[in-house]
């Protein structure tokens, strides 16, 4: 069984609620072994603590070291730079999107572009007018995947499991006290279900234990159009913003 599949095994396991395995130990071989037609003795079980799938210790600038120069999928092909977060290494929130767009491609930072610059509107706005002192560099923001998909397309499955093991290192090396997931890609990738935003937001949910919101990716409040969107994003974050800053 590779490394990778393992990880998933582990995870499979431990989103069912497991938290140990029990193991058998060898029969007796030799001289000590029992006769064959005698009857079988019980086989004690040992039991044991399901391994955490981040290393112990882990920090961002180690998981940065890991993804190197990436090649394990074929986002790789065309990007510019990898894109693997920005902000307070020790952050109370954690946003997290879809993936980098053309600014970030070309900066190597998330949220850089238009939509990142209403992100940072949106934190800072909010925030100001909740009366919470924050900035954008005092939270972090990171993506689902690492590199930009060819004509911001979404990313698939498999490029989603490939850079989930690290977007999984980053939230555990954090560990903040709420995540906000942005827009539909970055809520199933982390709550694992079909369900999009209209139905996921409004309502709190875990990712590991830790509490998760969701909302609408900044790019979607671009179009003008969209004017309920945006008084319910507002809404989202103000929930947010006081579950982990009062």
């Amino acid at each position: 069984m590779s490394t990778d599949e393992l990880r998933q095994r582990i995870e499979y396991f431990k989103d069912l609620g497991v938290k140990e395995l029990y193991r058998r130990e060898p029969a007796p071989a030799g001289p000590e072994a029992p006769a064959v037609d005698a009857a079988p003795a019980a086989v004690p079980s040992i039991a044991a603590e399901l391994p955490s799938l981040a290393p112990t210790g882990d920090t961002l600038v180690q998981i940065g070291e890991d993804i190197g120069d990436c090649t394990r999928c074929g986002l790789h092909k065309g990007r510019n730079k990898i894109v693997f977060g920005d902000g307070n290494p020790r952050a109370q929130l954690v946003f997290v999107g879809e993936g980098p767009g053309a600014d970030e491609d070309a900066q190597g930072i998330p949220f850089v572009g238009r939509a990142g610059q209403l992100l940072t509107q949106m934190i800072e706005g909010t925030a100001k007018k909740e009366g919470i002192p924050l900035l954008r560099a005092d939270v972090y923001i990171c993506n689902v995947v690492k590199c930009r998909p060819p004509e911001n397309r979404t990313p698939e499955p498999e490029e989603m499991e490939i850079c989930g093991q690290f977007l999984f290192r980053q939230l555990q090396a954090i560990r903040p006290n709420a995540i906000c997931a942005l827009g539909s890609t970055a809520a199933k990738a982390l709550l694992g279900g079909k369900d999009g935003v209209t139905k996921l937001r409004g309502k709190w949910h875990k990712w590991h234990d830790i509490p998760l919101i969701v909302t609408y990716h900044p790019s979607y409040l671009l179009r003008a159009y969209n004017v309920e969107a945006k008084r319910e994003a507002w809404e989202d974050l103000k929930k947010v913003l006081h579950f982990v800053y009062d």
